[in-house]
């Protein structure tokens, strides 16, 4: 029974240390919302040029005492009176490393230790943000990109929760398939995220809404948008063709030309246009693959060809210069398919939703078949691919 006891203990110290980050992560939100800790928490974000380098050691040292210990304070005081309550020595595993925080803040503050926390360590970005722990990159948006989100301070589950772990505010946006039912959809709900949407198309007739920018294009001269996607800051590869039960060799070319290797090529493009530190903290690709990857669409060559993307895509990851998203959608009524069963706004609200939530693979299907499948078959060809084949 001892051992059961030590267990649990453990258990509950590894929820204190969660707790404690919890409550930091809420300190931090009310220091953007509530007027008495806005004026504390500004000094935290005077401190820091754009490689993360302080403005001066003076200015470092206030920013300690005047944000970051009364944070610490925060997440002791609560982390005790919780331990104190509820008894048992593993809550105050949570009390030992809040008060680590606190010491740490102390010292700074007194000019007694210089050296930064892990997230604010000056020099340039060389990860890109991560999904689950906060990194440098993660909290650099923060302070440079969106100070209204990226809110967290260990955990990205504060973010995911509350749908501030990516920020859409200012990002150019540029959508392929932008005059299709989804492109549309995503236009309009980019532009509610206060978003800047580039409408890429292959029809000159399309209309979009007033001030979004509209560029024709065709598959096969993905290189003509090569400067267009310098400025971007999302991709989103959405076009796609299905041509239903044809199998004729010019059936096959059009079926791998447009939903596999051109949105592969421009995948390559938008990958070279990452080169300095915000670039990698802020470029994203979103790709639309389609539960064809997992699932049978009836359609022989759109689920090979929309295959061969999801599987290029699953390794380009291993190496790509910027985050990739993968959109894998169920039947959604547009001119691909006009029987679909879902509405294009709603999927387009739901990919935005799982966006902002850092979902590296937003999935959006009615079959739940789905849910178990794609994610064993992304795991299983990751793990392939990682095995058996060589970095860039």
């Amino acid at each position: 029974m001892w051992v059961q006891a030590v267990i649990w203990q453990i258990l509950w110290g590894l929820a204190s240390v969660v707790l404690a980050e919890l409550v930091r992560d809420c300190y931090h939100l009310l220091g953007h919302y509530w007027q008495p800790l806005i004026k504390l928490h500004n000094w935290h974000h005077r401190v820091y040029k754009k490689d993360f380098t302080a403005v001066s050691p003076g200015l470092y040292r206030q920013a300690q005492l005047y944000n970051d210990l009364p944070e610490s304070l925060a997440m002791l005081g609560i982390i005790t009176i919780l331990a104190v309550l509820m008894g048992g020595w593993g809550l105050w595993l949570g009390v030992a490393y809040s008060g680590g925080f606190l010491i740490t803040a102390i010292a700074r503050s007194q000019g007694w230790l210089m050296a930064t926390d892990l997230t604010h360590e000056p020099g340039e970005l060389t990860t890109l943000p991560s999904n689950w722990w906060v990194n440098r990159t993660y909290h650099w948006r923060h302070h440079f990109d969106d100070p209204n989100a990226y809110f967290a301070g260990s955990f990205t589950l504060a973010d995911k929760v509350i749908g501030t772990a990516v920020s859409l505010k200012g990002k150019t946006v540029a959508v392929t398939g932008a005059s299709g039912s989804l492109g549309r959809a995503l236009i309009q709900e980019l532009l509610q995220q206060r978003a800047k949407p580039i409408a890429l198309t292959t029809s000159r007739e399309a209309d979009f809404p007033k001030g979004v920018a509209t560029y024709c294009w065709q598959p096969g001269l993905e290189s003509e948008l090569e400067d267009l996607l310098h400025r971007v800051d999302i991709l989103v590869i959405n076009h796609g063709i299905n041509v239903h039960g044809e199998r004729t060799p010019a059936a096959i070319e059009t079926s791998l030309q447009v939903n596999a290797l051109s949105g592969w090529r421009l995948m390559e493009i938008f990958f070279a246009t990452v080169h300095t530190s915000s670039h990698r903290a802020i470029k994203e690709v979103w790709v639309n693959t389609s539960e064809a990857e997992v699932n049978p669409a009836f359609s022989p060559l759109y689920e090979v060809s929309k295959r061969l993307m999801g599987d290029l895509v699953t390794l380009r990851r291993l190496d790509a210069t910027c985050v990739v998203r993968k959109l894998v959608l169920g039947p959604f009524k547009s001119g691909l398919n006009p029987i679909g069963v879902m509405s294009a706004e709603t999927v387009a609200w739901a990919i935005v939703a799982l966006a902002k939530r850092n979902v590296r693979n937003i999935i959006v299907t009615i079959n739940p078949l789905t849910y178990v499948f794609f994610p064993l078959k992304e795991l299983s060809h990751w793990l392939y691919f990682k095995l058996f084949s060589q970095p860039c």
